[in-house]
């Protein structure tokens, strides 16, 4: 018997239509945007479908249209696949908290509404710092430590072998880059984003986040979800709580996450979402396992036939 996980995507994954398919294809998949609309307020669903991009791309509407639309692939997902069974949930920074509400530790309304905050909050602290974030290619993390150290930069997201993203302040960037380069970086990206991501130049954020945590009711998981910061799975309310909050400054353990599920014999992992950047950091992990996706009508209709099968 195949052990199971499912993967939630991260902020950077939105894209203008995405979920439009799945919500004009299913009664119960439209039910989740207009519910989703209703719980803030907002016509979050138009944002999606429609744009414009520069609205999409905000932190604040980004955050949660990719939590509703990696929602709604997963619950059409088990609606397609009733026998789905998964042990196992993880998320890519934004996507921890769909995954954490995809194993029951809190409703679908409080997490959309927390992620919708949290991704105001994150706003707020870009707005008010000159931060910045660059994606190296071909250079591992003891090197990229010594980069960090003497460029004044931070680790962000350790996501698989050779792609690891620095952050920090926007002028510490280009030099960080150089550096990597210097040392034997194939490629150094400047990366377009609002700010400094997973640094400490976003700790304005943490205490609004836990003051809104705190007002969330979380229930200890069914099944295991591993944290960013940890690499481990989460343990009850109040640790989830901690962990939540330190991941906004802290870098993503991506890979040790991964390896810790392959560890436990995990061997199919589906990501739900917009795009596929897990399913490619996964090949880079390990190729051995297997890896589905569901974005859209075509990749779930896929991922329903490699089930069945």
């Amino acid at each position: 018997m195949k052990k199971t996980a499912l993967l939630f995507a991260g902020q950077g994954a939105q894209v203008v239509g995405m979920g439009r398919d799945l919500a004009g294809a299913s009664a119960s998949a439209k039910a989740w945007f207009d519910r989703a609309n209703a719980a803030l307020g907002y016509d979050l669903t138009s944002i999606c479908f429609k744009g414009p991009e520069p609205e999409l791309t905000k932190t604040e509407h980004a955050q949660p249209g990719i939590f509703l639309v990696s929602w709604a692939a997963f619950e059409l997902l088990k609606e397609r696949v009733p026998a789905l069974s998964f042990e196992a949930t993880a998320g890519l920074s934004l996507g921890e908290f769909t995954a954490l509400t995809a194993a029951r530790a809190m409703s679908f309304e409080e997490g959309l509404k927390v992620v919708r905050q949290r991704g105001r909050f994150m706003q707020e602290a870009c707005a008010a710092t000159q931060g910045g974030m660059a994606a190296i290619i071909g250079l591992g993390e003891a090197a990229m430590r010594e980069v960090c150290a003497e460029a004044g930069a931070v680790l962000a997201n350790l996501n698989c072998p050779g792609q690891l993203v620095i952050s920090g302040a926007i002028e510490k960037m280009a030099p960080a880059c150089a550096l990597a380069k210097a040392k034997g970086a194939v490629r150094a990206l400047p990366l377009t984003v609002a700010g400094a991501y997973h640094s400490p130049l976003m700790s304005s954020a943490q205490p609004k986040l836990q003051a809104e945590l705190a007002r969330v009711t979380l229930m200890p998981p069914k099944i295991q979800v591993i944290a960013n910061v940890t690499g481990q799975p989460h343990g009850g309310p109040e640790a989830i709580r901690a962990r939540l909050v330190e991941q906004v400054t802290s870098p993503v353990r991506w890979e040790e996450s991964m390896r810790y599920l392959i560890a436990e014999g995990f061997t199919r992992f589906i990501e739900l979402g917009p795009g596929r950047a897990l399913s490619g950091f996964m090949k880079r992990i390990d190729k051995a396992v297997q890896i589905l996706n569901v974005e859209d009508l075509a990749s779930l209709e896929a991922t329903a036939k490699a089930l069945a099968g």
